[in-house]
């Protein structure tokens, strides 16, 4: 509904660079100039005068040289120049100029053209406060309500609803005459415009006006409709004796074609009820409207609306849960992440086992598109929240999932994994089908990371005499022949043709030469011979070999991968070993193969045939595995380290992640209004609420403008942002009162005057540095002796980057001397941008990835203690930590942390924190910090440095 602004609002332009036009100038342009010329000169002197520089001696050259002519984009230009331009004189008197501009308005307001007559009437709403101007233009302005024309119609009711706003008595019958007007009107836009004014000015008569058309209602025009629902949803406030009809009536508006009228009828009757068959209706209707709508803008601020429409009453959307799923049709990856957040939290036991086959239905169909893969993680993300909340849907969904460890490009394939892998720790009793199927799938895993959390799985969970033989001959068909070095030095003596060839390649090519070129002793190059590239032809033809997809990796320098082969194998063997029904002679070939592949492992680790030699980490760990093998009857503490230990931290981590999830569930359902007994009451509490708890449409607008920020303000917060500007000895005294609210910063600036004079053309000139913009520029004051002044100025920020506001002060002395006095620099603290967030360690990793700018800050602190340090950092950057707290328990010399936060403008901050306490107590070390811009991370990596030098790190 249209609303007034408290004053009016001008944009200030920035005038270009070139030499400014002297009075004079404007004045040949406008007398001399033709119509172009005129329009462009005073363009000029508009901008001037919205700039601060009025030009008052070129106003009776505008009237005497512009108005006259009939150059139409001449008139509209006049029509903004008439509403900057100052119109009293320093009494406060209309000056006597603009009784010639009146009567040239009333000139246009009788104008045949019916689209000038309309952008006059347009004009009349922006100089709505100078009453003077309007009083002899009233009986044409309600002459032109009753104009043929539609346009001049509907501009005519919004003059008189803004002249009435101000001046009530310059039209006494304003509603009366409206309300006949509207009742005669046939033309939508005019009816909708007349019966705003109406919503406004006399509530009555529009109620009336409603009950008069009650029966149309569903057939009237969409604006006219939207007005109806403001109208109900105002006087349900004051009046409830006609909520029961306005109930029906907006029951009827969830059909209209209109989206909008749905959406606006949805969010109404949910606070004009909580009915159920009510909150369902409206709930449907907004579902309905994410899956129509064709906008994700529009998709996002429905489903969030639902979402806070199912936090309220929950229980009543069990039955819409599939519907909610239809939303996943859209191809936004972010709308079909909402839709499906909203439906995890609606699920229950009665609808899982639906949800669940929705969801696998979705996976298994094919996927196109660029989002096609971050959309299927989603859906195996989501079957994994499932399956851990209810255990009655894990069976039935884990071989589906597992079809995707093959695929060596999928992403999800990990999320399988680790689904996979926190099943098989809750939920014992699928251990053995679940290790069955991982046994058949493993021949067909390509991929590393994925390759590895299989292999740990059934280290861990294989169990029995049937399921050990058979992951021995899985992983027998997944290495291949061994020993691995010599059966592909046998392929590659096969390669060669003959012995004399393997001969040959043996001596000649020790090592591939990878294509590089070799200098000799004389400084020039050597040239290739057939003889030095055939056995390294050879050799990289024995490579790209196919191969087993486990010796692929190992041969690919994967060494990480074998360390987790042969921790797998020793578990398996000292497993068995352990059964009652073991036979020695069975346990004996396992103990054997399982050291054979270790080995063979080692020795291609060390040989020609690998991408990169094997890592002394990796060579280290699989020979204390051979070790482990080699004596596993006499050291029992290595048999539980490997059989329990590792299974019992896992579990541990689990246990955790349970208790986190079900304290952020704990949070979530806890009601965002609880106030404690002994909180103090808010006087909105007394105001009269139609039901109790509705969502209310005030509060909303509240937090969009920003006023519940506004009231939330104490008066110590504001000293704490008070920042003083000049000494106490200069001529004027300024400090200013810095104010971050959303993407704006506001300044208030208070001007003392410490001298006996009055200081004359008073300027605050403010620039800026960084990507800071001035958008409002202070206006020019005269100051009395001793007196003060208040001057606020606007800078809009564009990004997270530390910025830097500076200025001075301009003014004029005794015998019209100008001084100045220069500013202390403001500094922008981009900690007000900044907010903790947390993301996944997948979400992490690919960021740190993905971004190209780090800063890296060395540690340097009197702490000595390496947690207080991090909590230091924490609260200095408002970064979060993603490190769970059990990986950092514990008393150690060494931590190392990740730190997430994201800034107003949506930009992702990473930083790890990597320490250590050395033997003199004192804490090394670094913090890197990545961002995908440059400024963030040099803000960052600068506040951080600040934070070290305050003297409490």
């Amino acid at each position: 509904m249209s609303t007034a602004a408290e004053a009016p609002c001008y944009t200030v332009v920035v005038e270009d660079g070139s030499e400014t036009p002297t009075a004079q100038d404007l004045r040949n342009g406008l007398q001399k100039g033709s119509d172009d010329v005129k329009c462009d000169t005073l363009r000029k002197i508009i901008v001037s005068t919205i700039n601060g520089n009025p030009q008052p001696t070129l106003l009776m050259p505008i009237i005497q040289y512009c108005m006259p002519s009939k150059s139409k984009q001449l008139k509209k230009l006049l029509h903004f120049y008439w509403e900057v331009c100052p119109k009293y004189d320093e009494q406060g008197k209309l000056k006597q100029e603009m009784i010639l501009v009146v009567n040239a308005i009333r000139n246009d307001l009788q104008h045949p053209n019916e689209y000038i007559r309309g952008a006059t009437l347009r004009f009349l709403q922006k100089i709505s406060r100078d009453a003077e101007l309007l009083e002899p233009l009233i009986p044409i302005v309600r002459s032109c309500l009753e104009h043929r024309h539609a346009y001049v119609r509907k501009n005519a009711v919004f003059a008189v609803y803004t002249i009435y706003r101000e001046y009530e008595h310059l039209v006494p019958d304003a509603p009366e005459l409206i309300h006949t007007f509207l009742a005669a009107e046939s033309d939508a836009t005019c009816k909708r415009n007349a019966f705003v004014f109406l919503a406004n000015c006399a509530m009555p008569r529009a109620v009336e006006y409603v009950s008069q058309v009650y029966d149309q209602i569903s057939g009237l025009d969409e604006l006219l409709q939207m007005a109806i629902i403001d109208v109900v949803r105002l006087d349900c406030k004051t009046d409830e004796k006609h909520r029961p009809r306005w109930i029906r009536c907006i029951f009827e508006l969830l059909q209209a074609p209109s989206h909008a009228v749905q959406y606006e009828a949805a969010t109404t009757l949910t606070s004009l009820t909580q009915n159920a068959a009510a909150v369902k209706a409206a709930a449907s209707t907004m579902i309905n409207l994410v899956v129509k709508e064709s906008d994700n803008n529009v998709k996002l601020i429905v489903l969030d609306r639902l979402d806070t429409l199912r936090a309220r009453h929950g229980h009543l959307f069990d039955s819409l849960i599939m519907d909610v799923l239809q939303v996943l049709s859209s191809a936004d990856i972010e709308v079909r992440r909402k839709a499906i957040a909203i439906a995890l939290s609606m699920t229950s036991s009665r609808n899982v086992e639906d949800v669940v086959l929705f969801l696998k239905k979705q996976l298994q169909r094919p996927a196109e598109g660029d989002g096609a893969a971050e959309y299927r993680t989603l859906l195996i993300q989501s079957i994994h929240v499932c399956a851990v909340r209810f255990s009655e849907v894990a069976a039935g969904v884990v071989g589906a999932l597992l079809e995707f460890l093959g695929d060596a490009s999928n992403p999800a394939a990990l999320d399988v994994v680790a689904f996979v892998r926190e099943v098989v720790e809750k939920f014992p009793a699928l251990r053995p089908d679940i290790c069955s199927t991982l046994i058949s799938t493993l021949a067909e895993v390509r991929s590393g990371k994925v390759a590895r959390g299989v292999l740990w799985i059934l280290g861990e969970y294989v169990d029995g005499e049937d399921a050990v033989s058979a992951a021995f001959a899985a992983l027998r068909r997944s290495i291949g022949e061994v020993p691995i070095l010599a059966s592909e030095q046998r392929a590659l003596e096969e390669a060669g043709g003959d012995a004399e060839d393997g001969e040959a390649t043996k001596e000649a090519a020790p090592a591939p030469t990878g294509g590089k070129p070799r200098v000799l002793a004389d400084g020039t190059y050597a040239t290739e011979t057939a003889f030095s590239s055939a056995p390294a032809a050879r050799l990289e033809t024995v490579k790209a070999a196919n191969k087993p997809p486990l010796r692929s990796l190992i041969l690919g320098g994967d060494f990480y991968t074998g360390t987790v082969l042969a921790s797998m194998l020793t578990k398996l063997v000292l497993r068995y070993a352990g059964m009652s029904g073991a036979k020695q002679e069975q346990l004996e070939l396992y103990r054997a193969e399982a050291m054979l592949i270790m080995a063979s492992i080692v020795r291609v680790g060390q040989s020609k045939f690998v991408s990169q030699p094997i890592d002394e980490d990796s060579l280290e760990r699989i020979m204390g595995c051979v070790q482990t093998l080699g004596e596993m009857s006499t050291v029992a503490e290595v048999k539980e380290a490997f059989l329990e230990d590792t299974r019992a931290a896992y579990g541990k981590m689990v246990a955790a992640q349970e208790r986190k999830a079900a304290e952020k569930r704990k949070e979530e359902s806890r009601a965002e209004d609880a106030v404690q007994v002994d909180d103090v009451i808010q006087f909105r509490q007394f105001s009269k609420k139609g039901v109790d708890d509705a969502i209310d449409y005030d509060e909303d607008v509240g937090r969009a403008t920003g006023a519940g920020e506004l009231r939330g303000e104490d008066f110590i917060s504001n000293l704490s942002r008070i920042t003083q500007l000049t000494g106490f000895s200069d001529p004027i005294y300024a400090e200013a009162y810095v104010k971050v609210q959303g993407f704006d910063i506001l300044l208030d600036v208070l001007l003392v005057n410490q001298t006996g004079d009055t200081l004359q053309n008073l300027c605050l000139d403010f620039a800026t540095l960084g990507d800071l913009k001035l958008v409002e520029r202070p206006s020019v004051f005269t100051v009395a002796p001793h007196g003060f002044q208040s001057v606020k100025a606007t800078i809009k920020v564009s990004s997270t980057e530390t910025g830097v506001i500076f200025g001075s002060i301009l003014w004029e002395g005794p015998a019209l001397a100008e001084q100045a006095v220069i500013l202390n620099d403001i500094h922008i603290d981009i900690m007000d941008y900044i907010k903790p967030a947390h993301c996944t360690e997948q979400q992490f990793r690919a960021m740190w990835t993905e971004f190209e700018w780090e800063n890296r800050v060395n540690v340097s602190t009197t702490v000595s203690d390496p947690r207080e340090y991090l909590k230091h950092i924490m609260s200095s950057t408002n970064m979060a930590c993603l490190t769970p707290e059990g990986a950092m328990s514990g008393d150690c010399d060494f931590l190392s942390a990740n730190l997430y936060a994201r800034s107003l403008f949506g930009e992702d901050a990473l930083a790890n924190l990597s320490i250590e306490r050395t033997e003199a107590g004192t804490i090394t070390g670094h913090v890197r910090i990545r961002s995908k811009t440059q400024g963030i991370a040099l803000s960052l990596g600068d506040r951080i440095t600040m934070a070290q030098k305050d003297g409490k790190a």
